[in-house]
């Protein structure tokens, strides 16, 4: 069974940092797209940020130059650092892939973890 376990979140000071994690657990031959959402109360889940097989990154305006997306291939793994923390970055965060080929070979779509809280507050 494949599935996505975020971990990394917290509580932080505005102005601080944290650095969340999602590791796929599973047999996957491919990985495509991950990525990064968020969700605070009263509000759509939105993307955050996104990264391809090959490391092109993409992100929401309201986080350029503060978050970053990484991911380790090898390890089947996303990050997601986050600086430079504000209180309207409280949300619960997602992880979520786009799309994995499984043995059969077979495709899976849309794999979401079950989401870490952030709170930036003082």
């Amino acid at each position: 069974q494949e599935q996505l376990v975020e971990s990394g979140g917290g509580l932080v000071q505005p102005g601080g940092s944290l650095r969340l994690s999602c590791a796929a657990s599973g047999t996957f031959l491919s990985i495509y797209a991950m990525r990064w959402y968020r969700q605070s109360p009263g509000k759509q889940r939105e993307l955050v940020a996104s990264i391809n097989p090959g490391g092109l990154t993409n992100y929401a305006d309201l986080v350029k130059g503060r978050f970053t997306i990484s991911r380790d291939n090898a390890k089947n793994a996303v990050y997601l650092q986050m600086d430079s923390l504000n209180p309207e970055d409280t949300a619960v965060y997602y992880c979520n892939v786009e799309r994995v080929m499984v043995p059969g070979p077979r495709y899976e779509y849309d794999i979401w973890g079950q989401g870490t809280q952030v709170t930036v507050s003082s």
